[in-house]
Order: C-alpha cells, then structure tokens, then sequence
C-alpha cells in the first residue's frame, strides 16, 4: 500500500480532480481504487494546483466516485528497457497484449497490468567490464545475444559522473531483475546495476557526447522519396493525406524496405482494422536484409482508436524512448507514428477537460510545442565510445477532408525536415505512392545530383501546367512541343514515381539502381523529339511507358534489364533523327 493516499473530488471522464496530503509531482503515476479497491486503474499527474490535482486515466472510468482513494506510486510514467523488447507488441502503456489476451481472452480487463520484460527467461550475460574500470551513464557493461544484434547492458543513463566498477557478475545466465554490477562514486555512494532499467517516456535519454547533423540519407527503396524528397538518418519527416491514400501501405512499405537496424510502429489510435492488418503482415514478411522474419527487428505499440483516448499519448512517448533505448547501443532505429492527428486529438480532449483556453480548432493552444518536443527527440548522436546511432521519425497526420492548412499539420511541417504530401488526386487515380511531387518537399540531400533533381521537377511542373491548360483549350489549342513536354512529365511519373507494390523487384529499388535509372531518364528529359503530329507522339510514349514498366520489374544488371534497356534506346534514337 502506497504511503502517500489522495480521495477523488471531482470525475469528468477519463479526468480525476483528487485531493491530496503529501507532497506529489508532475507526470506522477498513480492508480484511482474502484470501490473497495479490488479494481486498481492507472493514471498520471497532469495538473497540480494547491492540495489538488487533475489526473489523466488511461483507462475507462466507470465505477470511479468521488471520496474513492487514489494511491500515489511517486514515480514518473517509465518504460522498462532490456532484452526481450523485439518482436513484441505492446499497447501505449507497455503492457505485452499477447501475454496479456492469454490471461483475459478477446477483451481486456480494466486494471490489469502485466511486467513488460519476463522475469523468469534467462539471457546469456557476458561482461565487458572488470572491477576497477571508469565508466560515465550509457557505458556497456555486458552484451547479451538477442536475433541478430548483440544486446548491450548498459550503465543507468541517470547516473551523473564518473563511476567505479566494484563488481560485475561473470558470464552466465540471468533474469532481467538481477543485479550483473555494482558502481561507485567518489563520494562512497553504491548503484546496483540490473539487467533491465527504467526511464521516464517524457524525458529524452541524453547519455551521449555530442548530437550530430543528420547527413546520411536514409535508403527506403521508394524513388519518388530517395530521389525527389529524400530523408536523412536521424531525420524527421512528415506523411500528411487524406484517408484512403495510403498513408499504412507508404509506412509498412518503408519498415520492410528502409536500411535501419530497427523498426518500431507506434499505432497511436489508428483504426483497429489497420492495426490487425499490421499485426498479421509483419510476422509473414521476410527482412530482405537477413532472409528472416521481418519481425525479428520489429516493436510494435498498438493503441487503436477503440481504446482508451488517453493512452494514445503515452504510446507516443514509449516509443520514441525505446527508440532512444536502441540509439544508445549504436543502431540506426526508425520510428513511424501512425497517426499524430488522433494523438493530437487526445490533446484537445483532454486541454478541454482541463477547461484550458482553446487555440485553433479547439486543440490546446501549447499544440506546436509538444509536437515540436516529439519530433526534436530524432536526431543522430555520437556516443561516448565514438560509434554513433540515429533514431529517425515518421509521422503520418490524417487532416479531415485532406486539409494541410489545418492545426496539426500546420504544426508538424515547422519541425519535421521532409514533407510527403498525399494527393486525393493521386490515389483516386490509383498513381501509388501518391506522394505529390509539387507540393512536397525536403531539406535533405538527394541520393542524386541536386541540379538533376531540380531539372526533373521542373519538367513536371511545366508538364503539369500544360496539362491544366489542355483541359480549358483542348489538344488542338496545344502546341505540338508543348504536348511533348506533358507527355514527358506523364512519362516521368507513370515509370519513376509509381511503384508497384506488389511486384517483388519494383517495390523495392536500391540506390544504385535509381542513380542508373535516373540517369537515363535525365537523358530522355533533355533529348531533342520531333513528330510528325501528336498522335505520333501519344503512341511513342505510351509503348515507351510500357517498355519502362516491364524494365522497372527486371532484375538489375540482368541480360533481361539489358535487352529491354536496348529496346528503349533504339526507340529513342528513331524518334530523335526523324527530323532528319
């Protein structure tokens, strides 16, 4: 039992106004006793005001009353960390939903919470350390073998200073709960070091010596993001769109496809439907980098819409933290929240409980700074031991009737580093990935010229022109060179922007061969064509496309890449001297 006992004065939905004696803090857990106390439901301190604070349930209240006892834990909303985390899915507040559907079925329970590690599987410790040695938070104590990575077992990242190694445990096998080595401070003081250690998901683990500029670009395999509006290890970036667009399909085929070490989805109250999706495809994909399941480097955060509205923000944070937790051992992590609008939307239901001045549209008018907060915790780092990690973010917003002016999106594009617009437009007329090459944009390099890149959006912003005239003035009021250039910009986006998804090899492109690519498509941008009228030139592009598309679904480098490359480039050169 809790020393320190609140009673609820006031219920508003999922939020309790509680009275307090002892002294209790800010982002504080607690747990609000349903009647005699049987029933324990989590809560956190958002609000504290006097002897009075307002607490956010992440649970439904029903039963809730007021003179009902709330116990007070005096820990912040944490998040455990060690091996066992990968291949997991959790919900926002880190409770393991398979282990948790095994004890209660199809429905989950109200207050019942599982510990997120397994405190009886057993991990194979090896140290790294010796009695004597110096050591500063973030340092590897010991490596513990899980899939495909070496596990590090590090020094709790709350340590301030130099500490001395008194002790550490020998190679063997332990639990996550037990003690593997004992530091000490020059001031005498002892720290017992667990396998497992917890942090609080709203404070950004910072035990590293210097944050970097993200400069290495991030390889998705998707052309229309590496080539035109590419994204940097340790970058932020943005998937706006309105439903229906593909915003899940562009980020499930991002995770399979990206070159990161780790992957982590947080579903911050995406619809249940796409979760389940989610759910099934991942464990059936194969990682095309080690020929295993995908899943063996996959973390799932489930919070659908149909759960509890206040999770949503907690499965945000523990996912950017376990994000941060991988960082610290090196890897490269990517990190794509789906959606930040439902997320934001919990906001504003929960600043209008607090009966908090609106801003736009009724969302809390302090919107941009926590949003700015979520995605400042990307970034790349070089570590104390010199090596260095990333964790990039990707977060996809759902603005109601696809419009990008409205708060939430507005508030995302100040902070984030890339821009990937969905078109309505563009899924309607089933141009996957539907990310608008004009209205999109990036501040990171390109995997190709940046000059090149500049070239190729400008023929389909002319392109796009031509085609907005042809629609008031027709065919017959369009020059013939002016049809060309429309023609070229279709071209451009029926084989270099679309991909199919469904096809093996062009789904997923490496970047060597999208600088090839790219190049020969730079060559036909800037090639001289003459026609005899437009038809002529409607039926060249149309069996180039086709060309391009069956080329797109070759092997690289393969004779049946080369053959066709040679069938495009004899029909090239025809229509090029046929002035001639």
């Amino acid at each position: 039992m809790s020393e320190n006992i609140g009673k609820i004065i006031g219920v508003n939905g999922n939020l309790l106004k509680v009275e307090f004696n002892k002294p209790v803090i800010q982002n504080e857990v607690a747990y609000a006793c349903v009647g005699a106390g049987d029933l324990k439901l989590k809560a956190e301190v958002i609000r504290v005001r006097g002897t009075s604070a307002e607490l956010q349930v992440f649970e439904d209240t029903v039963g809730l009353k007021v003179g009902d006892p709330v116990e007070f834990t005096g820990e912040l909303l944490s998040v455990e960390l060690g091996p066992g985390l990968l291949t997991q899915v959790f919900d926002g507040l880190q409770n393991p939903l398979p282990r948790l559907a095994e004890e209660c079925g199809f429905f989950l329970q109200r207050g019942k919470y599982l510990d997120p590690l397994p405190r009886d599987v057993k991990w194979a410790f090896t140290p790294k350390l010796k009695a004597g040695d110096i050591v500063i938070a973030g340092d590897t104590i010991g490596t513990i073998p899980e899939g495909m990575f070496d596990h590090r077992v590090m020094v709790p990242f709350n340590l301030r200073g130099k500490w001395t190694v008194e002790s550490v445990k020998p190679a063997g096998e332990y639990t996550v709960v037990e003690v593997v080595a004992v530091l000490k401070d020059d001031k005498g003081n002892t720290r017992e070091c667990q396998i497992m250690q917890k942090w609080p998901v709203k404070m950004p683990i910072k035990a590293y010596a210097e944050r970097l500029r993200p400069t290495e670009s991030m390889a998705t395999k998707l052309r229309t993001i590496d080539t035109f509006f590419p994204v940097a290890k340790g970058g932020t970036f943005c998937v706006p769109g309105p439903f229906g667009a593909g915003k899940t399909v562009l980020q499930q085929i991002m995770s399979r496809n990206a070159e990161v070490d780790i992957v982590i989805i947080a579903a911050c109250g995406e619809r249940a439907g796409e979760v389940v999706e989610t759910l099934r495809e991942f464990p059936e994909l194969t990682d095309p980098r080690t020929g295993k399941s995908l899943m063996e480097r996959t973390l799932i955060i489930c919070n659908t819409s149909s759960m509890p509205v206040a999770a949503r923000e907690a499965s945000v944070y523990t996912g950017v933290t376990l994000a941060e937790y991988y960082r610290q051992m090196g890897l490269d992590v990517l990190l794509l929240a789906d959606s930040t609008s439902r997320w934001a939307q919990a906001l504003r239901e929960m600043s209008g409980r607090l009966e908090e001045i609106p801003g736009e549209e009724a969302f809390p008018a302090y919107l941009e700074s926590v949003i700015a907060s979520f995605y400042e915790r990307g970034g790349a780092v070089r570590l104390n031991n010199g090596e260095q990690g990333t964790v990039t973010i990707g977060g996809t917003v759902s603005p109601a009737g696809g419009n990008f002016e409205e708060p939430v999106t507005q508030a995302t594009l100040k902070v984030v580093g890339a821009f990937h617009g969905l078109s309505r437009a563009r899924s309607d007329a089933r141009r996957y990935p539907a990310i608008d090459p004009l209205d999109s944009w990036s501040k990171y390099p390109s995997i190709v010229n940046e000059a090149n890149v500049a070239e190729a959006r400008k023929v389909l912003r002319n392109g796009a022109e031509v085609g907005q005239m042809m629609k008031v003035v027709g065919e017959e009021g369009t020059s013939i060179d002016d049809f060309v250039l429309y023609l070229k910009s279709e071209y451009i986006d029926a084989t270099y922007l679309q991909q199919n998804a469904f096809d093996e090899t062009d789904s997923s492109n490496s970047i060597e061969r999208q600088e090839y690519v790219f190049g020969k498509l730079l060559k036909l941008m800037n090639t001289k064509m003459t026609f005899k009228d437009k038809d002529a030139a409607r039926s060249f592009f149309q069996q180039l496309t086709q060309t391009c598309r069956d080329w797109n679904g070759s092997e690289f480098e393969s004779d049946e890449f080369k053959k066709i490359e040679e069938q495009m480039t004899k029909a090239l050169a025809e229509v090029s001297d046929y002035a001639e």
